[in-house]
Protein backbone atom coordinates (compact mmCIF):
# COMPACT_ATOMS: atom_id res chain seq x y z
CA UNK A 1 0.00 0.00 0.00
CA UNK A 2 1.39 3.31 -1.09
CA UNK A 3 0.15 6.51 0.72
CA UNK A 4 1.19 9.71 -1.27
CA UNK A 5 0.94 13.31 0.14
CA UNK A 6 2.65 16.20 -2.27
CA UNK A 7 6.38 15.25 -1.10
CA UNK A 8 5.46 12.19 1.10
CA UNK A 9 5.26 8.82 0.27
CA UNK A 10 4.96 6.36 2.85
CA UNK A 11 5.22 2.47 1.57
CA UNK A 12 3.60 -0.48 3.81
CA UNK A 13 4.67 -4.21 3.34
CA UNK A 14 2.07 -6.78 4.89
CA UNK A 15 1.69 -10.57 3.67
CA UNK A 16 -2.01 -10.35 2.40
CA UNK A 17 -3.57 -13.56 3.10
CA UNK A 18 -2.08 -12.84 7.33
CA UNK A 19 -3.61 -10.16 6.92
CA UNK A 20 -7.29 -11.41 5.94
CA UNK A 21 -6.74 -14.18 8.61
CA UNK A 22 -5.91 -11.78 11.25
CA UNK A 23 -8.82 -9.19 10.36
CA UNK A 24 -11.33 -11.63 10.38
CA UNK A 25 -9.89 -12.74 13.65
CA UNK A 26 -9.41 -9.28 15.10
CA UNK A 27 -13.26 -8.56 13.86
CA UNK A 28 -14.66 -11.36 15.76
CA UNK A 29 -12.87 -10.55 18.85
CA UNK A 30 -13.79 -7.11 19.33
CA UNK A 31 -17.95 -8.29 18.05
CA UNK A 32 -17.23 -10.74 21.52
CA UNK A 33 -16.29 -7.97 23.47
CA UNK A 34 -19.65 -6.18 23.00
CA UNK A 35 -18.39 -3.42 20.14
CA UNK A 36 -20.52 -2.84 17.12
CA UNK A 37 -17.93 -3.91 14.28
CA UNK A 38 -19.46 -1.76 11.76
CA UNK A 39 -19.37 1.63 13.39
CA UNK A 40 -17.45 4.31 11.80
CA UNK A 41 -14.45 4.82 14.34
CA UNK A 42 -14.14 1.05 14.34
CA UNK A 43 -15.03 -0.26 11.21
CA UNK A 44 -11.37 -0.25 10.00
CA UNK A 45 -10.14 -1.67 13.78
CA UNK A 46 -9.90 -5.47 12.16
CA UNK A 47 -7.60 -4.64 9.11
CA UNK A 48 -5.52 -2.10 11.00
CA UNK A 49 -5.30 -4.34 14.38
CA UNK A 50 -3.97 -6.76 11.77
CA UNK A 51 -1.31 -4.80 9.93
CA UNK A 52 -0.17 -3.25 13.56
CA UNK A 53 0.55 -7.42 14.82
CA UNK A 54 2.54 -8.26 12.20
CA UNK A 55 4.76 -5.28 12.33
CA UNK A 56 4.72 -5.72 16.42
CA UNK A 57 6.08 -9.58 15.58
CA UNK A 58 8.48 -9.06 12.44
CA UNK A 59 11.00 -10.40 13.97
CA UNK A 60 10.28 -14.07 13.40
CA UNK A 61 11.40 -12.87 9.40
CA UNK A 62 14.63 -12.19 10.85
CA UNK A 63 17.72 -14.07 11.48
CA UNK A 64 19.43 -12.50 14.32
CA UNK A 65 22.87 -14.96 13.34
CA UNK A 66 22.91 -13.78 9.89
CA UNK A 67 22.70 -10.02 11.18
CA UNK A 68 25.91 -10.02 13.54
CA UNK A 69 27.95 -11.85 10.44
CA UNK A 70 26.99 -9.40 7.73
CA UNK A 71 29.27 -6.92 9.81
CA UNK A 72 32.10 -8.65 11.55
CA UNK A 73 35.59 -7.55 11.41
CA UNK A 74 38.73 -8.22 12.24
CA UNK A 75 40.49 -6.46 15.01
CA UNK A 76 43.09 -6.42 17.81
CA UNK A 77 41.14 -4.34 19.93
CA UNK A 78 40.46 -6.16 23.43
CA UNK A 79 38.78 -4.43 25.69
CA UNK A 80 35.39 -3.96 26.65
CA UNK A 81 32.72 -2.64 24.19
CA UNK A 82 29.85 -1.45 25.93
CA UNK A 83 26.11 -0.54 23.49
CA UNK A 84 23.70 1.11 26.40
CA UNK A 85 20.34 2.29 26.54
CA UNK A 86 19.16 0.42 23.59
CA UNK A 87 15.61 0.78 23.65
CA UNK A 88 13.47 -2.43 23.55
CA UNK A 89 9.48 -3.13 22.66
CA UNK A 90 8.33 -6.28 23.05
CA UNK A 91 5.44 -8.59 23.23
CA UNK A 92 4.66 -10.24 26.42
CA UNK A 93 3.79 -14.08 25.32
CA UNK A 94 1.29 -14.61 28.06
CA UNK A 95 -1.26 -12.13 28.17
CA UNK A 96 0.03 -10.51 24.59
CA UNK A 97 0.44 -6.97 26.19
CA UNK A 98 3.58 -4.71 25.86
CA UNK A 99 6.65 -4.87 27.92
CA UNK A 100 9.53 -2.15 26.83
CA UNK A 101 12.72 -0.72 28.58
CA UNK A 102 16.18 -0.79 27.68
CA UNK A 103 19.43 -2.93 26.81
CA UNK A 104 22.65 -2.53 27.81
CA UNK A 105 25.01 -5.05 25.97
CA UNK A 106 28.88 -5.63 25.99
CA UNK A 107 31.67 -7.91 24.33
CA UNK A 108 35.06 -8.12 24.80
CA UNK A 109 36.56 -9.09 21.37
CA UNK A 110 38.62 -11.80 20.18
CA UNK A 111 39.96 -10.73 17.31
CA UNK A 112 36.34 -9.85 15.47
CA UNK A 113 34.09 -6.87 16.14
CA UNK A 114 30.69 -6.28 15.12
CA UNK A 115 29.32 -2.77 13.08
CA UNK A 116 28.03 -1.24 16.33
CA UNK A 117 24.31 -0.93 14.34
CA UNK A 118 23.81 -4.56 14.12
CA UNK A 119 23.92 -4.87 18.05
CA UNK A 120 20.72 -3.00 18.51
CA UNK A 121 19.22 -4.47 15.41
CA UNK A 122 19.80 -8.37 16.89
CA UNK A 123 17.81 -6.58 19.86
CA UNK A 124 15.04 -6.05 17.91
CA UNK A 125 14.92 -9.23 16.02
CA UNK A 126 14.51 -11.20 19.08
CA UNK A 127 12.28 -8.50 20.97
CA UNK A 128 10.16 -7.74 17.78
CA UNK A 129 8.28 -11.42 18.72
CA UNK A 130 6.11 -13.41 21.46
CA UNK A 131 8.53 -13.00 24.62
CA UNK A 132 9.57 -13.15 28.28
CA UNK A 133 12.48 -11.11 29.35
CA UNK A 134 14.22 -13.58 30.98
CA UNK A 135 14.68 -15.78 27.23
CA UNK A 136 15.23 -12.31 25.48
CA UNK A 137 18.37 -11.79 27.47
CA UNK A 138 19.59 -15.12 26.89
CA UNK A 139 18.83 -15.00 22.94
CA UNK A 140 20.69 -11.84 22.82
CA UNK A 141 23.86 -13.05 24.61
CA UNK A 142 23.88 -16.03 22.63
CA UNK A 143 23.83 -14.97 19.52
CA UNK A 144 26.41 -12.29 20.02
CA UNK A 145 28.56 -15.61 21.99
CA UNK A 146 27.81 -17.63 18.42
CA UNK A 147 29.03 -15.17 16.00
CA UNK A 148 31.81 -13.22 17.32
CA UNK A 149 33.24 -15.85 20.06
CA UNK A 150 34.32 -12.92 22.04
CA UNK A 151 36.20 -13.39 25.13
CA UNK A 152 33.07 -12.48 27.10
CA UNK A 153 29.41 -11.09 26.81
CA UNK A 154 27.36 -9.65 29.06
CA UNK A 155 23.52 -8.34 28.21
CA UNK A 156 21.11 -6.52 31.32
CA UNK A 157 17.83 -5.40 30.41
CA UNK A 158 15.62 -3.46 32.23
CA UNK A 159 11.72 -3.05 31.31
CA UNK A 160 8.17 -1.78 32.06
CA UNK A 161 5.22 -4.65 31.75
CA UNK A 162 2.00 -3.38 30.73
CA UNK A 163 0.38 -7.07 32.21
CA UNK A 164 1.97 -6.19 35.72
CA UNK A 165 1.06 -2.55 35.57
CA UNK A 166 -2.28 -2.21 33.26
CA UNK A 167 -3.85 -5.32 34.88
CA UNK A 168 -3.07 -8.28 37.63
CA UNK A 169 -1.52 -6.55 40.58
CA UNK A 170 -1.63 -3.03 38.77
CA UNK A 171 1.98 -1.99 40.01
CA UNK A 172 2.36 1.12 37.62
CA UNK A 173 6.02 2.01 39.24
CA UNK A 174 7.68 -1.48 38.72
CA UNK A 175 11.16 -2.89 36.58
CA UNK A 176 12.44 -5.41 35.85
CA UNK A 177 15.78 -6.50 35.39
CA UNK A 178 17.38 -9.33 33.74
CA UNK A 179 20.64 -10.51 33.16
CA UNK A 180 23.24 -12.86 31.93
CA UNK A 181 27.11 -13.64 31.26
CA UNK A 182 29.27 -15.32 29.92
CA UNK A 183 33.42 -15.95 30.04
CA UNK A 184 35.02 -13.06 31.20
CA UNK A 185 32.15 -11.19 32.74
CA UNK A 186 31.28 -13.80 34.87
CA UNK A 187 34.33 -12.24 36.52
CA UNK A 188 33.14 -10.04 39.64
CA UNK A 189 35.69 -7.21 38.47
CA UNK A 190 34.58 -7.09 35.08
CA UNK A 191 30.98 -7.66 35.96
CA UNK A 192 31.76 -4.75 38.39
CA UNK A 193 32.99 -2.42 35.76
CA UNK A 194 30.18 -3.19 32.91
CA UNK A 195 27.76 -2.50 35.75
CA UNK A 196 29.34 0.80 36.61
CA UNK A 197 30.01 2.24 32.59
CA UNK A 198 25.79 1.51 32.21
CA UNK A 199 24.82 3.10 35.76
CA UNK A 200 26.89 6.43 35.17
CA UNK A 201 26.91 8.99 32.49
CA UNK A 202 30.51 9.62 30.85
CA UNK A 203 31.26 13.13 30.46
Amino acid sequence: MIKQMKNYEKKEHYNTDTTTVLTENYKTIIHGLGEDVTREGILKTPERAAKAMQFLTHGYSLDPLEILKSALFTEDHSQMIVVKNIEVYSMCEHHMLPFFGKAHIAYIPNGKIVGLSKIPRIVDAYARRMQVQERLTDQIKDCIQEALQPLGVAVVIEAQHMCMQMRGIEKQNSFTTTSSFTGAFEKNKTRKEFISLISNKLS
